[in-house]
């Protein structure tokens, strides 16, 4: 039976911590806190793992799970190119609220689902989950919520949708709370697609809204930017990032 480690606690955070590694380790699923909602994290690398993750909530191959990594040096391991604006963005914006999706080395062994040669990017700031991938490497995390209902903010939230499909659940205290606080808005991470941007053939595209701001963005890329009325507005159907 899954149990909920509050990380609040130190006996209970090195606990939590050890028996996660370990699921991790093994291709279970942990449910961990971040900056933005609760992630329902699988090795990255374990095709088997991942399936388990989109099984846990119900999405099919068609949504693949973002990557959380625990530094920017990974992002040039993972992402075949990376074009100069989007390293001014997360430069600027990691670790925080900014998804980027990005060409995908195509040496990498993983299966993450139909990702069509992509792979969605981001370092999270939440110690807990950088503690966590500085031991794993990258983790697929997906918003710990069944597909069609809102993002858990809270280890309870998550463990009241995904139960026993998931092995260890870290609670860090309420997700998104700074965001709300600071920003005043959903507190989902914004995803930016660069792919067109890395072949030469266009401008990033703002797939959803969220915490960062697409003025915030707009201010570092400029015109490398797509208008406004050519993004995406936030949706459940969108790549559901911790």
């Amino acid at each position: 039976m899954a149990t909920i480690y509050d990380c609040s606690v130190d006996s209970e955070l090195l606990t939590g911590m050890r028996l996660a590694r370990a699921a991790i380790g093994r291709g279970e699923l942990v449910v961990i806190p971040t900056d933005t909602v609760y992630g329902v994290a699988a090795d990255a690398f374990d095709p088997a793992a991942v399936q388990r993750l989109l099984d846990a909530k119900g999405r099919g191959r068609q949504s693949p799970p973002p990557v959380l990594i625990p530094g920017i040096p990974t992002l040039a391991a993972l992402a075949e190119e990376v074009p100069q604006a989007v390293t001014d963005l997360v430069q600027e914006f990691w670790p925080g609220g900014l998804t980027v999706v990005l060409p995908a080395q195509p040496s990498l062994v993983w299966d993450l689902g139909e990702t069509r040669g992509t792979v969605a990017l981001r370092m999270p700031s939440d110690t807990i989950a950088l503690e966590l991938l500085s031991e794993t490497g990258p983790l697929a995390v997906s918003s710990a919520n069944l597909t069609g209902r809102s993002a858990a903010r809270t280890a309870a939230e998550a463990e009241a949708m995904l139960g026993d499909s998931v092995q260890v659940y870290l609670d860090g205290g309420e997700a998104g709370a700074a965001y709300d606080r600071v920003e005043g808005k959903d507190s989902s991470s914004t995803i930016i697609d660069a792919t067109a941007l890395a072949a030469g053939t266009g401008p990033l595209r703002i797939l959803r809204h969220g915490v960062v701001s697409e003025e915030q963005i707009r201010a570092i890329v400029g015109d490398q930017l797509a208008p406004s009325d050519a993004a995406e507005p936030a949706s459940t159907e969108t790549p559901s990032d911790a």
